[in-house]
């Protein structure tokens, strides 16, 4: 061969091409770095929060589909159950209403606290490693989220230091309200969004104010800003409606209270700001509206619908004495302090005398300033609407009527759970807080010790214990092998034995570990089921569901005759049903299996349960 021979090119191209490649790569790199490096005390207080959730909820982590939170394990199913059916919308089979539950006529999925937004944004996880991931997922992200989006919003908006930021978030993502409920309720843990909501209200109020423009709306509003906060109000407001009504509901309420008292204590920003920043509250409202007008007309007026509340504001009132008792929940909780409230998953208002007392010294010594002003307002008129219709003192009715009393009568409001009014106090004692840490730390002598001194003891009362946990019975292999196909089609109709109610929710589980995909009767959810079609938890059993009721609570084998199998006959066909399963670790399963088989004839065995087609 010559020397002359021209030679192959494929290593100094490929050497000179990866060159711009790699520089390419270095860059991106470099930029990452940089942007790590200017965001990382954000990035490292991220981390403490999700560390912190995820020192709350381990025990739940140990085995999310074996372990169920030991406080409202009734509501965990019900959301797992939820979560199950909002995924299917990445398989193209979603509604705002379903028949996969109390068939055959379904549950309206707005009318319940489904949280829409969380079970779609989630159903990839859902569908690969199951509900109760999913579920474990969530209350852990909501509790770290909503700290994290709260420490944002006092380090950017109020430009307060790292650590009162950071302190601030803390009591706002994990007060003893938040903690309390962890147990179960996702709608009201997952309050992330709030702080970005109250961040837009903020600067849209900028945006309204000729005098804090600059450049080109200096003189005037800036409408620009204006139009792009209403935009972004009214899509944190759609969001929020699918995620929990109850949160849009309080924040909004809040930040109503404080826009009066601001418009009070500072009226030359009222003159100056309240035209154009009542215009653009308008502008939000109405384009969300255009986006909820269906699905709230649905929630409210469609079928299935509820227009009123079940819960008796009564019994769902704050008892005064809790508020500065301490929670259960947390680590240096009195149990006894647990009768103060209606439950584990309701511990709304335990602050605790010392943050009470400390909140009050901080507001004072912040003085008259507007936000501190509109603060306060907000604690006083939210904690007094807490109590509900009488105001109740260790478990005493004093007869004396609350500020809650004003609101009876009122649609929709009036539904609300009085004691959850206090959810919205410790954002607002937060910030108040941070204010107060936050000048104590550009300070020097006897004030800022004093202050973070007290702030430290106040705080350290509320740290909380991390969630409890118990077992949970396994799903019937019948259902988890996918052996139901057997005797249902996916999209029918399963009848599991017992049949699922408020109180013993249970085999919802079942259509949960299946992805939802068949349908079952009766169940645990609200609609329009009680009396006078007023709002009702689920719905009245027909007579065979009453009857297998019975045997499994009792275990005694009733009397089957020809009228027994006819209302079994006409209730199966009235479900629709393909098969009744039974499980067979089921309580009491004999006297089950012989109940059914006189019913519906002899049974069929597979793995560990018994079916009947019918």
């Amino acid at each position: 061969m010559s020397s002359r021979a021209p030679l192959a090119p494929t290593d100094d191209v490929a050497t000179q091409a990866g060159r711009p490649l790699a520089r390419v790569r270095r860059q991106r790199l470099t930029r990452l770095a940089r942007t790590a490096a200017q965001y990382r005390i954000d990035l490292l207080v991220g981390l403490f929060f999700a560390a912190l959730a995820g020192a709350l909820t381990h025990r739940l982590w140990a085995d999310p589909t074996g372990l169920v939170l030991a406080l409202n394990p009734e509501d965990q199913v019900l959301y797992e159950w939820f979560l199950a059916i909002d995924a299917r919308a990445l398989l193209g089979d979603f509604g705002l209403s379903t028949d996969r539950l109390n068939a055959p006529v379904g549950v309206n999925l707005m009318a319940n606290t489904s949280v829409i937004a969380l079970g779609v944004l989630f159903a990839p996880v859902t569908l690969l490693f199951g509900a109760p991931v999913t579920f474990a997922l969530l209350v852990t992200v909501n509790l770290a989220g909503t700290a994290t989006a709260w420490y944002l919003l006092f380090s950017r908006t109020l430009r307060a230091r790292r650590a009162a930021a950071t302190l601030g978030g803390a009591l706002c993502g994990f007060a003893p309200g938040m903690v309390s409920q962890s147990n179960s309720h996702l709608h009201m843990t997952a309050q992330w969004l709030l702080p970005v909501i109250v961040w837009l209200v903020v600067r849209l109020l900028r945006a309204a104010d000729p005098a804090a423009g600059s450049g080109p709306a200096a003189g005037a509003p800036d409408r620009r800003r204006l139009a792009t906060s209403a935009m972004g109000l009214a899509a944190a407001f759609a969001a929020q409606v699918f995620i929990g009504e109850e949160v849009l509901f309080l924040g909004a309420l809040t930040l109503l209270v404080m826009a009066v008292t601001m418009i009070v204590t500072d009226r030359d920003l009222a003159r100056r700001a309240l035209p154009a920043f009542a215009g653009a509250m308008v502008l939000a409202a109405g384009t969300a509206l255009l986006v909820l007008a269906r699905p709230l007309w649905f929630q409210f007026a469609g079928p299935l619908g509820v227009a009123d509340g079940m819960f008796s504001p009564h019994y769902f009132s704050a008892d005064l004495r809790s508020w500065w008792a301490i929670s259960p929940l947390s680590l240096l909780g009195d149990d006894r302090s647990a009768q103060l409230s209606t439950g584990p998953a309701e511990y709304n208002t335990f602050l605790g005398w010392p943050l009470l007392v400390v909140t009050t010294g901080c507001a004072v010594w912040l003085g008259r300033r507007p936000l501190v002003l509109a603060c306060t307002a907000g604690i006083l008129v939210m904690a007094a609407l807490s109590l509900g219709p009488e105001v109740v003192f260790d478990r005493e009715g004093s007869g004396l009527p609350g500020p809650y009393a004003l609101l009876g009568g009122v649609p929709v409001v009036d539904g609300a759970l009085p004691m959850r009014f206090a959810l919205a106090v410790p954002p607002l004692i937060a910030t108040l807080l941070v204010l107060a840490v936050d000048r104590a730390l550009r300070s020097t002598g006897r004030a800022r010790r004093l202050t973070l001194v007290a702030v430290a003891v106040a705080v350290v009362p509320l740290l909380p214990a991390p969630l409890p946990t118990a077992q949970r019975p396994p799903v019937p292999e019948f259902i988890t092998a996918g052996h139901w196909r057997t005797c249902v089609e996916p999209g029918g109709v399963l009848v599991p034995v017992p049949l699922a109610t408020p109180k013993e929710p249970w085999p919802m589980r079942w259509a949960t570990a299946a992805d939802a995909e068949f349908s079952m009767p009766q169940g645990f959810f609200i609609g329009p089921h009680g009396r006078g079609g007023s709002a009702a938890m689920g719905v009245a059993p027909r007579p065979t569901s009453a009857l297998l009721a019975d045997v499994a609570r009792s275990g005694l084998r009733p009397v089957v005759g020809d009228e027994q199998r006819r209302r079994a006959a006409a209730d199966v066909a009235y479900w629709g049903a393909s098969c009744v399963v039974l499980a067979a670790d089921t309580a009491h399963a004999d006297s089950l299996r012989l109940t059914l088989e006189a019913l519906y004839g002899p049974s069929t065995r597979l793995t560990d349960a018994w079916y009947w087609r019918v």
